[in-house]
């Protein structure tokens, strides 16, 4: 059995409302830590990859409004 068998199913399921509901009371927190993130990113690459890392942010940015979107289950 590996690792990822236990979050299969219902749980899978639950866990999966949870995390959206979680992030769509958050959407502020979640913006600002992804915006921390891709700073210390920044920073740890000297700035080499600052515009990959500033589109990377973007994305997972409107991934977190897109659970928002999503209709409840």
């Amino acid at each position: 059995m590996g690792f990822l068998d236990k979050f299969k199913g219902k749980d899978a399921e639950q866990m999966v409302a949870r995390v959206k509901e979680e992030v769509a009371q958050r959407d502020e927190e979640v913006d600002a830590a992804i915006d921390k993130v891709a700073d210390l990113a920044d920073r740890a690459t000297d700035g080499k990859f600052t515009e990959k890392i500033d589109d990377a942010a973007a994305k997972l940015k409107e991934a977190a409004e897109r659970l928002d979107d999503e209709p409840k289950a």
